[in-house]
Parts: C-alpha cells; structure tokens; sequence
C-alpha cells in the first residue's frame, strides 16, 4: 500500500495555503476526493460554479501542485480529468532551531511521515497505546499516526519532508545530518536479527547501516511500562552525515552521495526515506523510535550546518 501526504511549514507553505484559502477550491478538493477523477464540466455542474470560475480554481490548485490534470479524448473532443494529489494535506508547526554556530535544526515525530508503502507485520504506538490495529497496513493512515512515538513494518518505506530552511534563509548548506535511534523488527524480539536499513535523501541513496538486532532484554529508558518486555525496547542512535566529501555514518565514510547530489538548493523540502527494500540482503524489519520510547527522548533529528 502506498498512500501520499503533503506536509506544510508556515515558511515554506505559503503559496499553497493562499490557493486553499478560497472555499470553493476546497469544494473541488473535496469533491475530488469522494468522488475521484472527474472532468471540468462535471466539476462545474455539481458544485454549480461557471466553468471559466471552475477552470481558473483548478489552474491555481494545479499550479501549487493539490490536483493533477491531463486530456482525454472525448464524444465532442478532448476534456479534462483532475485528480486529488495527496490523501492528506498537513500544516506542521515543527519544531525548527537554529543556534550561533548556523546550525537549523528540526524534529520530525516519527508519525508525521508524509508517504509510505509498509508491509505487516507492523505497526504504530503512542505513549498511551496502540494507534489503530496492529499489523495492519491501512493503520498508517490514520489521522491519529500525527500521536505516534514507535512505529515498525517488515519490508517497505516510511518518507519524511522536512523544509528547507536553509534554502529559505538564503544560506549554502556545508553539511547535513540525520540522527535516529533504530533497529530491527522480528516477531518478539531477537539481539541476533541483522536488517539493512536504508536512507535515502531527495531520492539518492546515502546510507545502508545493517542493525545488528531488535531488542528486548530490559525496558528501554523512555518506554512506557504498559509496553511490555515481549516488544521492541530500545534501538541504537544513528548519525548520518553528509558533506562535500561523500555519506558518513557515526563517522565512518560510507558512500560517494555528497550534498552535491542531493541538490538542496533546488528543492523546497528536503526528502528523507527510510526503508527496508525486498532486495535488502538482510531484509529484517526496523523500528524506529521516537520521544517516550527507546533510551533517547527525540524524534528524527535533521540538522543543516551552514
């Protein structure tokens, strides 16, 4: 299952949130989502709107990037079928910092994903309980994910947005990193389950750090007591760091990826996808693990050193 959400900043959502402050383009949004693709004119009839009012809305929406359109041919030629482009659309006032060594920082909850194609077994947790059903993949749609602090699939991906602040401040970024805490997922939880996570940024692949386990041996540090010692407790912290001179994890070079490759200058947001791929040669799961879970009480850090 793969869905598509689309996440917001005030800093760098202003042109989209200008497009949805008029009602009627929220009326084809939503007609759009409970009706699916649908031409122009249909657009028009239901919500009794002019055509010219309905095409100038569905070229601002197309503008912004909220629906996609393309031609069709028709009985009385071509016509123009929209489609929603996201499932969700969500504003994020997030939690971004920057300090006097030029350093942004932001935290991303582990929910707030903004796509995903998961595979069971899986499945989300908040402080307070279980979020939906367990090993359910239509789980991560859930309006109630944004409340997640430990989530777990077998194969598949989990994708984050963060915003690019440092493009938005006009700064040339020299170096980016990502901090986590992960491991490996198995039914129960085993200290020898090897699984090859992979990270990658604005669609390159940087890293691939092999967990070496997923464990259960004592209660992690943050972990609520009601999530019992048969569930994955803790993981490790993981730094991954990009620069001019290639992909380093805790340190160690591991890639040739370099900024360069991750052309932050040309992107609003900046893309994280963390994954599991069928053709992984550890395929074992992750967790990863956020506030009020685990031995560290964050989220997924992301820093720009500029």
């Amino acid at each position: 299952m793969s869905k598509k959400f689309l996440l917001l900043t005030p800093e760098d959502g202003a042109d989209i949130l200008k497009s949805l402050a008029a009602p009627a383009r929220l009326a084809i949004l939503s007609l759009l989502h409970e009706k699916g693709p649908m031409n122009v004119n249909d657009i028009a009839d239901l919500l009794e709107l002019p055509q010219s009012s309905t095409s100038s809305h569905i070229n601002s929406l197309e503008t912004v990037g909220l629906i996609t359109t393309e031609s069709q041919k028709g009985r009385k030629g071509s016509q123009k079928i929209c489609r929603a482009a996201h499932e969700e659309i969500v504003l994020s006032f997030s939690n971004t910092k920057q300090n006097q060594n030029n350093v942004i920082e932001v935290s991303m909850p582990v929910g707030l994903y903004s796509e995903f194609d998961v595979m069971a077994p899986c499945g989300l947790c908040s402080e307070s309980g279980i979020v939906g059903f367990l090993d359910s993949p239509d789980t991560y749609l859930s309006p109630d994910r944004m409340r997640a602090n430990l989530l777990w699939f077998t194969k598949g991906y989990v994708e984050y947005q963060f915003p690019n602040n440092a493009r938005i401040a006009g700064q040339k970024v020299k170096e980016l990193e990502l901090v986590m805490e992960l491991s490996s997922e198995v039914p129960g939880t085993s200290e020898n389950w090897p699984s090859d996570i992979h990270i990658s940024i604005n669609g390159k692949t940087a890293a691939i750090w092999t967990a070496p386990g997923d464990y259960g041996d004592h209660q992690g540090k943050y972990t609520p007591d009601w999530w019992k010692l048969a569930g994955s407790q803790y993981g490790h912290l993981k730094s991954f760091r990009v620069t001019h001179n290639g992909t380093f994890v805790d340190g160690m070079r591991v890639s040739d990826v370099s900024l360069q490759d991750l052309a932050l200058d040309e992107h609003r947001s900046i893309r994280v996808r963390i994954s599991v791929p069928d053709n992984a040669e550890h395929p074992g799961g992750i967790n990863i693990f956020g506030k009020q879970f685990g031995n560290y009480d964050q989220d997924i850090i992301l820093r720009l050193q500029s």
